[in-house]
């Protein structure tokens, strides 16, 4: 089975004979699914990128997040709000955020379409289901949904599964935290039909005070397959309620109570207990596939994604008059401000569809594709208590707002084999968005609509000879903005980024080791960053800058040193700088502002050296001891390079302990698993953020998201 998936393989991704296309076009059973590979970069292209098979990520699926377990490919640096990676979490990639990383399941957008950034949360457990996934660094190939400005996340669960399976994961660790996960597949079904299906149980008291997670989800996949056609319905979905730890620990609290949580403290007496985030996001996915011979497949999906929920918030002292409300007489007394809890709802449709129709033949591959997806997004206020409940009518919305966004993409490809040597990668795609935005929480008279179309070209070059590859690329990309960007005002409107990406790349592959480097340089025009002040509604929003860069190299290898021994490791070196950074600071003695002038200053978040080893002992067949390693540099919290607002640097070492008995009664395997986390006790924060105002005199408040120190998980895995 693996020599015909590895064929199979082989086959979407270089190029095949014709009599190895044949063969794939009549055992349908291990086709690959026709809209992963439209948009995933295959062996040649000429991008940076990582591949992880189901089994690297069976290895550390323990109950983490999704950015937890890609925490060792190159150039990613990853955090969590709750400090042990269950819950909110975040993931960057060569300094760049979430709402920079365009994110695919099975080919269809995941980023949400007004933050652009992608809440993983909402999808507990998806680990569980993919059979693969791709990462891409830089611009990348053009993908489905949101720009890529740093990278791509693409999310495979639709290969198939041919033999019948039954798994039982549990994980238990160090917070009380828990996963259990149920899986089950049926195989082939009279030859053309398969189930596959999974329910997951993940919670967690997390290292971070009252930051307590409930996560539940579920899988099922049906598909039905012939020679020719194979049409495949997924409907999955997940259910998060975590208490808030997005707003930090206070940096004076750092070094006696590095567990602080200031979400529900505004409650008298004990912290308001339901200070929590609540979310429901299911997704429906229809796919058709259909290959017409054994040069010409096409593809074609539709897709819906529901999401509802709310943030419930206690807040003391609140003015009516913020509210809608009129002031509460009551003979001579008159109430202008009481405390409340409300509720800020998120109520969303997203729809639409994708498709691509691929050919090829001889040295030629061929890829015509895109979509087409519409957000309708509803935004809703209510206050559900208050001290005064008299001054509040029952069932009272103070906001209700709508938002809707248009994005259609078309893009071809073309990848060709010019002789022996050297291969051609030519990409070319169009993107329009239409963005309605009626009204902002802050701001409700505000109306934005704008129309935004982007030209995204990409070109790269190959060669390769025996077992050395070298490629140089070049992709240009363009970004809207987000929501949050348009709430500063009429006058201080954002344009949309632009990002020049140059790739230059060498790599070797052989049986025992293997090593690679990848030169980049991005340079950017107009990209949205923090300059510190407050915007028309009171808002830290992003302004444009007109000139931006980051430079660097990054390194990876891999050798196995005996049967015994293999050691793997990555180093990204590189330089990010805003060039004639201006800082803009409220002055709040003389209702003014004072700005800060700087030649050239580091962009936030953007360490100068990421690295991430590997040291894996086989000692037994079935078992391996891994030293797992991490470093990060210095990141700055804002633009100005000072080290008072910044994150120290970090190293970081785990240790994963497995075992996989074989030989036991009535069961396939048992597989024994022991995570060891930051052995060494580091205290460190991954997260953070800053402002500064003139009150008095210059105060700058620091706010981190201080990891958990030394923990620990172990998994039992039984399949059946």
């Amino acid at each position: 089975m693996k020599k015909l998936l590895f064929n199979s393989l082989l086959c979407a991704t270089t190029f095949c004979t014709y009599a190895q296309e044949q063969k794939k076009f009549n055992d349908t059973s291990f086709m690959q699914p026709v809209e992963v590979t439209a948009i995933r970069a295959n062996e040649k292209a000429p991008f940076a990128k990582t591949n992880l098979s189901k089994k690297d990520i069976e290895k550390n699926n323990l109950g983490q997040d999704l950015p937890y377990l890609l925490n060792q490919t190159p150039s990613v640096i990853i955090n969590s709000d709750a400090g042990n990676g269950v819950g909110y979490t975040g993931i960057r990639i060569r300094g760049t955020d979430a709402s920079r990383i365009n994110v695919t399941l099975n080919g269809i957008p995941y980023n949400d379409a007004e933050s652009q950034g992608s809440y993983f949360v909402d999808l507990p457990d998806i680990a569980s289901s993919a059979n693969s996934i791709q990462i891409q660094r830089g611009v990348g190939t053009s993908s489905n949904g949101a720009g890529s400005f740093g990278g791509n996340i693409n999310l495979s669960t639709n290969e198939v599964n041919d033999k019948f399976y039954t798994e039982i994961n549990n994980s238990f660790g160090s917070y009380a935290t828990w996963k259990n996960t149920l899986k089950f597949g049926t195989g082939i079904l009279g030859k053309h039909f398969t189930i596959d299906g999974r329910l997951s149980n993940i919670s967690s008291n997390g290292y971070i005070d009252r930051a307590a997670t409930q996560l539940k989800s579920f899988y099922f996949s049906t598909a039905y397959v012939d020679k020719k056609n194979s049409l495949r319905l997924n409907i999955f979905s997940g259910k998060e309620k975590t208490y808030q730890a997005w707003n930090g620990v206070p940096e004076s609290y750092l070094a006696t109570n590095r567990t602080y949580n200031i979400s529900g403290q505004e409650q008298p007496g004990s912290p308001y207990p339901n200070e929590t985030d609540n979310y429901i996001q299911t997704h429906y996915q229809l796919f058709y596939n259909h290959q017409f011979n054994p040069f010409w497949k096409a593809n074609i999906a539709v897709f819906l994604t529901k999401g509802k929920g709310y943030y419930e918030e206690y807040r003391a002292n609140q003015a009516l008059a913020d509210y809608g409300l009129n002031d509460y007489i009551v003979g001579p007394d008159t109430t202008r401000s009481t405390n409340l809890v409300r509720r800020l709802w998120l109520d969303n449709n997203f729809y639409g569809t994708i498709f691509s129709l691929q050919h090829q033949k001889n040295n030629t591959q061929f890829t015509i594709g895109g979509g087409f997806n519409k957000y309708d997004g509803k935004h809703y206020g209510e206050i559900i208590n208050a001290v005064v409940q008299a001054a509040v009518p029952k069932n009272y919305k103070w906001y209700n707002l709508t938002a809707f966004k248009n994005d259609f993409s078309l893009y071809t490809k073309l990848s060709r084999q010019l002789s022996t040597h050297w291969q051609l990668f030519a990409d070319l795609q169009m993107r329009n968005v239409v963005y309605t935005i009626n009204g902002f929480k802050a701001n409700p008279t505000l109306l934005i609509k704008n129309n935004y179309t982007f030209l995204n070209p990409k070109i790269g070059f190959t060669y390769s000879n025996n077992q050395w590859q070298a490629y140089a690329s070049y992709a240009l990309a363009g970004k809207e903005p987000n929501r949050d960007d348009f709430e500063a005002g009429k006058t201080q409107q954002p344009k949309e980024e632009q990002l020049n990406d140059f790739e230059l790349g060498v790599e070797k592959k052989s049986k025992n080791y293997s090593f690679g480097a990848n030169l980049f340089y991005m340079k950017y025009h107009n990209q949205l960053v923090l300059i510190g002040n407050i915007n028309d509604v009171g808002s830290y929003t992003r302004t444009n800058i007109a000139n931006s860069y980051r430079v660097g190299i990054e390194l990876q290898g891999k050798v196995i040193v005996t049967d015994y021994l293999n050691i793997a490791g990555n180093l990204t070196l590189s330089e990010n700088k805003i060039k004639n950074f201006t800082e803009v600071i409220d002055n709040y003695d003389n209702g003014g502002t004072q700005k800060n002038v700087y030649g050239k200053t580091d962009i936030s978040f953007s360490p100068a050296v990421i690295g991430g080893g590997s040291i894996n002992f086989i000692p037994l067949k079935n078992g391996e001891i891994s030293l797992l390693s991490k470093y990060v540099g210095r990141q700055f919290l804002d633009n100005t390079s000072k080290k008072s607002r910044s994150l120290n640097a970090y190293f970081l070492q785990d240790v994963r302990l497995s075992y996989t008995f074989s030989k036991i009664k009535h069961l396939k395997a048992v597989s024994l698993i022991v995570q060891l986390n930051n052995v060494f006790n580091k205290k460190y924060e991954a997260n953070g953020y800053t402002f500064s105002y003139y009150s008095g005199g210059l105060t700058t408040e620091n706010f981190y998201y201080p990891m958990a120190p030394f923990n620990c998980m172990v998994g039992l895995n039984i399949r059946l």
